[in-house]
């Protein structure tokens, strides 16, 4: 599995053609902080996998990179190879991006 730490993240955020975002939290979580991207709940990504995209990087984040990691690893096995974890989730995010 690749990662991306939060500082690779805002790097590539800076352009916005670069990378997907795919937040899996539940909607609660993201209604209190999000970075963006599209939301997808964790218990809708398999049958929502049509809507990600084969042809560019597609990061995936939850509140600690559990979450994240688990769909991920689901997602490769059934052919996906441009997928990345946001290392430490949005918790790592926030010790990150103090600003």
């Amino acid at each position: 599995m690749k990662n991306i730490s939060p500082e690779e993240l805002k790097a590539w955020m800076g352009n916005p053609t670069s990378c997907i975002l795919i937040d899996v939290r539940e909607g609660w979580e993201r209604d209190a902080f999000h970075i963006g991207g599209e939301h997808i709940p964790l218990g809708d990504v398999m049958m929502r996998r049509n809507e990600i995209p084969f042809d560019k990087p597609v990061v995936f984040y939850c509140e600690k990179g559990i979450r994240s990691a688990i769909i991920i690893q689901r997602l490769e096995a059934i052919g996906f190879n441009n997928l990345y974890n946001l290392t430490g989730g949005m918790s790592g995010w926030k010790k990150t991006n103090r600003d």
